[in-house]
């Protein structure tokens, strides 16, 4: 019979037949790590049992529109943990930060200098910039998924009565000399979802929920590894304080004020009109 001072090895023995190395070593740490952790802390059986309970809520707030598990991930700091683990970048290649919750839906594909803004409430903004390889040359042909929320700080799948599907996404393809461009609106901080398991584990420790503003990107080029992305305005609020942790300094771009007649032009917007300049460079596979 398995006591204290057993269970764990008895436990870890039990994966042993694990036929695929990489799940059993998983496993095994998965499973030391939690028991130190219960003996550690003497976690309690209510304890316990109201853990049980937040994680399944957490899992049945999950749809097709929304992933509470990610959110959970990104707030307790595990998802940008992940990426400075993982990030293969050599110097000078764009830095890698979270992909957050919103991913959900597929961009539209659209041509470059589009708008993805489709309501029309927000501040003007174009950005713009190449796909560059980390030796500088460019990259025809790259893509670009973008996505935002709009200038309230909802993403389309959050107010499908408000927003048309796919509103604040694009998909584009780089030019022949690695140029992207798009017009949109300028982004707002913006809370995450408050109203599930995640909401009320912020409010138990006294945390806000704010994102500083910010556009997300993936980048992917034939030949060299993806990268998931932001920029983040410069000068938002909860720069310091980002809900996810995924602030970092080489992210942050102004979006200057533009007083251009025929750049405004060349772009199809009225003047002046907000600016971000942004080159996304990767890494060869």
């Amino acid at each position: 019979m398995a006591g204290e001072p057993t269970v764990t090895d008895e436990a870890v023995a039990s994966l042993h037949a694990t036929a695929d190395p990489r799940l059993r070593e998983l496993l095994t740490g998965l499973v030391r790590h939690l028991h130190a952790f219960a003996r550690e802390s003497q976690l309690t059986q209510e304890e316990w049992e109201r853990a049980i309970g937040f994680l399944t809520a957490t899992g049945q707030a999950c749809t097709d529109t929304r992933q509470e598990f990610i959110l959970l991930s990104d707030v307790l700091g595990l998802s940008m943990l992940l990426e400075t683990i993982n990030e293969r970048q050599g110097p000078g290649a764009t830095e890698s930060t979270v992909l957050g919750p919103f991913h959900m839906t597929e961009s539209p594909v659209r041509a470059l200098g589009a708008n993805i803004d489709l309501v029309g409430d927000g501040e003007p903004c174009v950005v713009s910039g190449r796909v560059l390889s980390r030796d500088g040359g460019p990259l025809p042909g790259a893509v670009v998924d973008v996505w935002q929320a709009d200038a309230h700080g909802f993403y389309d799948v959050q107010r499908p009565d408000v927003q048309p599907p796919g509103n604040g996404r694009g998909l584009f393809t780089a030019d022949a000399e690695g140029r992207f461009w798009f017009r949109t609106c300028v982004p707002s901080p913006y809370p995450i979802p408050t109203d599930g398991p995640v909401g009320d584990l912020l409010r138990a420790t006294g945390r806000h929920p704010y994102r500083p503003a910010h556009i997300h990107f993936i980048a992917s080029a034939a030949g060299h590894t993806p990268v998931t992305t932001h920029i983040f305005v410069a000068g938002s609020e909860y720069l310091d304080s980002d809900a996810v942790f995924a602030v970092k300094p080489s992210l942050v771009q102004d979006f200057e004020s533009t007083d251009d007649p025929s750049l405004a032009r060349e772009f199809g917007v009225d003047n002046p009109f907000r600016h971000a300049r942004f080159d996304l460079v990767l890494e060869r596979s």
